[in-house]
């Protein structure tokens, strides 16, 4: 289970409820005199009923599967889904080349960046065209690397945004080393997002921006070993808050968390994030 039996907020809930109760009891039993034979009796009933309710609060806690959140004025909502069945404009995190070779090396097939270029992607030479010719993100080249054998050279800064058909944002979101493995340190995570949310700034004009939990496919956060998928989303969400953009209604921040991290993913734990 993802929320402890002894949470602190589910703790917090209960003790909400059960002042609650205690109140409508206290008014009853004043105008109704319980016999002492029977006070025993209720006592029980009562508590087994207490204990039961706990265990359903608790229960429903770990079956959470959306939550809305209003942080600092602008809506943002969290759920588990698929991201392409998502109305919006959808992020899609690719490295810092913007490399487009799915061949299980440079880019998994089985990434959500590898699903995106092998489904939508029809014309890789042209795509890669527009990406080198777009003027956008020729302000954001941070040099090249002519050492490296497979993939692109050109390296864009990180939280770079290339706008796709009007409706993806693809993003540089992670470093490549000499072997092609992605990774990030805490500092460049924490500072990717903050220019994250500056372009989206910039570029969203109004729309819903639709982001999967950018992050957690890079098994390599240098000096940061153990990262848990719930540490990764309160990030994204305290960069988002610490940031200058801000969404209006009916535009929002959408946060699709894939299926296959509802077991590492506690929507419960973030009901105060906004408090």
């Amino acid at each position: 289970m993802k929320v402890n039996l002894f949470d602190r907020q589910l703790l917090e809930l209960f003790y909400k409820i059960l002042s609650v109760i205690s109140v409508i009891t206290s008014i009853v039993f004043i105008f109704i005199d319980i016999p002492i034979q029977h006070k025993l009796i209720i006592g029980l009933v009562v508590l087994v009923f207490l204990i039961i309710l706990y265990c359903i609060l608790w229960w429903f806690s770990n079956k959470k599967t959306h939550i809305n959140l209003n942080i600092e004025g602008s809506p943002v909502e969290i759920k588990f889904g698929d991201i392409f069945n998502e109305e919006g404009l959808k992020v899609i995190a690719f490295n810092e080349y913007f490399d487009t070779l799915v061949d299980n090396k440079i880019i998994a097939e089985n990434t959500l960046n590898g699903f995106f270029i092998k489904k939508f992607i029809k014309n890789i030479p042209l795509f890669d065209e527009q990406i080198y010719n777009d003027l956008h993100l020729q302000e954001k080249v941070i040099g090249t690397n002519e050492n490296r054998l497979l993939g692109k050279k050109t390296k864009y800064k990180l939280g770079s945004i290339f706008k796709y058909q009007s409706e993806y944002l693809l993003t540089a979101f992670s470093r490549f080393d000499e072997n092609n493995r992605a990774y990030l340190s805490m500092q460049d995570y924490i500072s990717c997002l903050l220019e994250f949310w500056n372009e989206i700034d910039i570029i969203y004009a109004g729309r819903t921006i639709v982001i999967p939990l950018l992050g957690s496919g890079i098994t390599r956060f240098r000096g940061y070993e153990n990262v848990s998928e719930q540490e990764l989303l309160e990030l994204l969400l305290w960069t988002f808050k610490v940031s200058r953009i801000r969404f209006r209604y009916p535009s929002k921040v959408s946060i699709v968390v894939g299926y296959d991290k509802r077991d590492k993913v506690s929507l419960f734990q973030l009901a105060n994030f906004d408090k």
